[in-house]
């Protein structure tokens, strides 16, 4: 017996195109009965502000062929078989090898991509033209535990501020989960490893400012509790979830620009795959003009600079990236601290 499909009509910049979408009534949210289809509707619902933030990048599709409740797997490659309107570009990684990556171009290839069972999407801080130099600096708020969003939350406006001093326009919006994502838009004349720098370069801003709330240490059993500034997210080929991409958690959290205005008193599990796009039609998209002017790093590089001189020097990167200059070992303190066993 045939498995059921049905076409649904996608509006773009070359015109209406028909996507197939198999076992549309498949239940990828089972707490909600929230579907394939549903799913589909809503990137069509959102399209513009949700191409604005992860189109013309490379792109991580985080796969759920069972729902969010099974296994789940990434593609990085184009599948055999993509439409001719799925777009690929070549990038290199931090092993140094290269190869072709997903770009989303249009509506139809994001909704494509639900068709090939696609919940999460993960673009990359730089575009499919210059793959190696970030247009945003993206810095992750992270409570860690004992902390919570409202601790984000109080973080946040700080290093808005931190940011401003710098020369740079900061937006912010919900993780989808507990954190929150502070993004700006900056040139593209630095490379992924600068930007690294300057991330770490605010986040020590912010550390010095809230001692007490905030920490930079990368190893867990230093962080206590308070809100971690994840730096390495920065890394190239590190990624976080999109603006207006579904989370794959029961309630079926979006994660959701906001405006500044709205932190205090804002309840992330309110933004789902059903309530945001009331939301846009409502209020608009709070990330409209990030692009209108972005700004430059010179500031956050001299902070780096005046830390290294201070002392301060590189920090830990994730354990699958390749040893690099200057950074500490990666072992983590008490085991540093632990005399050898034999």
């Amino acid at each position: 017996m045939a498995s059921e499909r049905i076409t649904l009509t996608v509006a773009g910049p070359h015109g209406d195109r028909e996507v197939g979408l198999s076992s549309p009534n498949r239940v990828l949210w089972p707490t909600l009965g929230i579907t394939k289809r549903e799913l589909a509707e809503y990137i069509i619902a959102v399209q513009e502000p949700f191409l604005a933030a992860n189109g013309d990048r490379p792109v991580s599709l985080e796969r759920f062929p069972e729902g969010i409740e099974g296994e789940r797997f990434y593609s990085k490659n184009p599948p055999k078989g993509a439409p001719s309107f799925v777009e690929t570009v070549t990038v290199t990684y931090n092993s140094g090898r290269r190869h072709p990556q997903l770009v989303l171009t249009e509506a139809a290839a994001a909704v494509w991509a639900v068709q090939m069972n696609t919940v999460v999407f993960h673009p990359w801080a730089s575009r499919a033209a210059d793959t190696d130099d970030p247009v945003e600096l993206r810095i992750d708020l992270d409570p860690q535990p004992g902390t919570d969003f409202a601790d984000a939350a109080r973080v946040a406006p700080v290093l808005r501020d931190v940011l401003a001093e710098a020369g740079l326009t900061a937006f912010v919006k919900t993780s989808g989960n507990r954190g929150l994502h502070v993004f700006c838009p900056i040139e593209p004349t630095h490379e992924f490893l600068d930007v690294r720098h300057a991330v770490i370069a605010a986040g020590r801003e912010v550390e010095r400012r809230m001692p007490d709330r905030v920490t930079t240490a990368w190893w867990k059993e230093e962080r206590g509790e308070r809100v971690f500034i994840d730096f390495n997210q920065a890394n190239r080929d590190r990624t976080m979830a999109g603006a207006y991409s579904p989370r794959a958690l029961p309630d079926a959290r979006v994660s959701t620009p906001l405006e500044w205005d709205e932190l205090a008193d804002v309840d992330p599990a309110d933004f789902t795959v059903r309530t945001v796009p009331g939301r846009l039609a409502e209020r608009g998209d709070p990330w409209a003009t990030m692009f209108a002017a972005p700004g430059r790093i010179d500031t956050l590089l001299e902070w780096w600079e005046r830390d290294l001189a201070d002392g301060l020097g590189e920090l830990p990167f994730p354990p699958e990236f390749p040893k690099m200059p200057g950074e500490p070992p990666r072992v983590q303190p008490s085991r540093a601290r632990t005399p050898d066993a034999e």
